[in-house]
């Protein structure tokens, strides 16, 4: 049987991640960067397309698995005939070279194990060499070289094109492996400690979660949130992916697949915000400081993603030798969502900049002048339509939430000159523009006869992006208008409770067949407006269902489909664990753990 998404769970070392299924496999493993080619690609594909897997001989899902607190180190363990075993998955943060760490230790009994490892270089596509080499297993295939070793030493055999280890562990042993990546054109790696490095590991996962600040209700589901999010930034840049996966479905058998191994910086100012209420104020300049590169140069030119270190280039291409997840074809790499004009990046960058500015983080020389460049930029194509948000590939339209994010970013320039007055800058200009964009949206994106802002001007559709207008300032939470299209996107695009993106007509919007689920960002976004405009006891028992939707590990995707009762999309997604970060500090921020829920609000 092929598993749901939320059958994974995620081990990583900051600069790539893996994912590792119930029934010890890990599945996917891009090596060196989390845009590499894919070593293990099961997850799109079948056995044949790579994976590796430590479970008891015929056994099948785990009986439990869970990470250790605070960390990103995984336990799954069987209990079986003869006895109890576990194994305990990490990735050590790497020196150089990354290492794979898999721990096999008896609990109880006698327990007989097998380890299965077919590695596939290029997603799949090139069954390396392999060979022996001392008490390792070596894997060499064009620039790619895996080394395979365990400790102590167990009896290894190759067969039908992959390794296999058989072994038996009683109460109290151990047997570890270690899977390290490298250049094959470079001698031998450094060899890893498997038993050192899960201690450090998680003494720097816990020295990491301890700093959070936040302590209200769930703060477990918020701690696990941020060591997601921590899991998914490449420490190198301090970019931030999206995902470590690309085209998991948003619809199962569907078209619907994208790359979302890049950097997306419209996902900025959440971030930011998150990470600096969290107390994370190093990771937010990491991130600050890469937006700042990636926005470098001819304000025109600016994308609406990057790749880790800020590469431009991210073309999309098809690997048609993987069926995909659950026969969800085509399988894509890059993404030419890249060349849209999606006009509210850039009112996203002012405003992430201007967030950190406010919040004391160490200015650059340069800044300001960045967000002159991109503020006269808008100036002169504020009212050029683009594709929106949500990376239509239909026509470009005039998008109601791309022209408030515009109004952000000439907002939040005049409030910055206004309380810099040393600062140079044409503040009249931009107030001017600010109130223009603010009237416009006023007339042409609102629909007086159903007292809704509209997803784009003279359309009847709605966008869940509507939610953000009291968050962002626009209008006040108490203006009619905001309630009403709190209500109206509710109503409209409402599913079991939770939000879609957009109208059910999605092949009208967005120029593709098929449908998607519910996208989970948006329903947190329900909840922040509920929380706004006074219906905070509504806000609240969304949030707790928001949070039942993760996994037994705490993860969340991109979408949920509440009719199948499964996730969708990539996974686990930045944007669905910074919206409950972001819920909670809302809601929660500066109550303990033992205070009950507020019951007020009106209804």
């Amino acid at each position: 049987m092929h598993p749901s998404i939320e059958d994974y769970a995620l081990i990583g070392d900051h600069q790539t991640a893996a994912l590792v299924g119930r029934d010890g496999s890990i599945d996917w493993l891009c090596l060196p960067r989390f845009d590499s080619a894919a070593c293990f690609a099961k997850l799109l594909g079948v056995e044949e397309n790579g994976h590796w897997r430590i479970a008891p001989k015929g056994a099948g899902a785990c009986t439990r698995r869970a990470y250790r607190p605070d960390s990103l180190v995984l336990d799954t363990e069987w209990e079986t005939e003869d006895g109890t075993v576990r194994v305990t998955d990490l990735m050590p943060q790497r020196d150089r070279a990354p290492d794979v760490v898999r721990i096999v230790e008896g609990l109880k009994g006698r327990v007989t194990v097998r380890s299965t490892l077919r590695l596939r270089f290029d997603y799949g596509s090139i069954v390396p060499w392999m060979r022996k080499s001392d008490s390792h297993r070596v894997a060499v295939a064009g620039p790619d070289s895996v080394w395979l070793r365990s400790e102590p030493g167990v009896r290894t055999w190759g067969k039908d094109f992959g390794t296999h280890s058989e072994f038996t562990v009683a109460e109290g042993e151990q047997v570890a492996f270690v899977l390290t990546w490298h250049p094959s054109h470079e001698p031998r790696p450094a060899l890893v400690d498997p038993h050192e490095a899960l201690e450090s590991s998680l003494a720097d996962w816990q020295a990491w979660a301890a700093r959070c600040r936040y302590d209200g209700p769930h703060r477990d589901a918020v701690v696990r949130s941020l060591v997601t999010l921590k899991a998914l930034t490449y420490a190198p840049t301090g970019g931030i992916v999206a995902a470590p996966t690309t085209s998991l479905p948003e619809e199962i058998g569907g078209v619907r697949n994208w790359d979302y191994r890049h950097c997306w910086l419209r996902d900025s100012t959440l971030t930011l915000g998150a990470l600096l209420a969290c107390g994370y104020q190093e990771e937010a300049e990491a991130w600050r400081d890469w937006l700042l590169r990636a926005a470098a140069g001819d304000p025109a030119d600016l994308q609406i993603m990057y790749g880790l270190a800020g590469e431009r280039r991210i073309p999309e291409y098809e690997l048609a030798w993987l069926p995909g997840f659950r026969g969800s074809a085509p399988v894509r790499v890059g993404n030419d969502a890249v060349r849209q004009l999606q006009l509210d990046v850039y009112g996203e960058v002012i405003d992430s900049l201007a967030l950190a500015q406010r919040a004391g983080l160490p200015s650059k020389p340069h800044m300001w002048r960045v967000r002159q460049a991109l503020m006269e930029f808008l100036r002169s194509n504020w009212r050029e339509p683009d594709e929106g948000l949500w990376e239509v590939r239909g026509p470009r339209r005039h998008f109601v939430h791309s022209k408030v994010m515009t109004w952000v970013a000439a907002d939040r320039t005049v409030r910055t000159l206004e309380e810099n007055p040393g600062l140079r800058g044409d503040v009249d200009r931009w107030r001017a523009m600010r109130d223009e964009v603010h009237r416009e949206v006023c007339e042409r994106g609102y629909d007086p006869e159903r007292n809704t802002f509209t997803q784009s001007y003279g359309s009847r559709e709605l966008d869940a992006a509507l939610l953000l207008i009291p968050r962002l300032g626009f209008l006040p939470p108490d203006d009619p208008r905001v309630v009403g299209t709190i209500d109206a996107v509710r109503d409209e695009l409402g599913s079991d409770g939770f939000l879609r993106r957009y109208s059910s007509d999605q092949t009208v919007i967005d120029g593709l067949p098929g449908r998607e689920g519910t996208f989970l960002v948006c329903s947190f976004w329900l909840a922040d407006a509920l929380h706004m405009t006074g219906r905070t006891k509504e806000a609240r028992e969304l949030f707790e269902r928001m949070v039942a939707l993760r996994n037994d590990v705490g993860l969340l995707a991109e979408e949920y489909d509440p009719a199948a009762g499964h996730q969708l999309g990539n996974f686990p997604q930045a944007f669905s664990h910074i919206g409950l970060v972001g819920t909670a500090l809302a809601l929660f921020d500066g109550e303990g753990e033992d205070e009950s829920p507020d019951e007020e609000g009106a209804g």
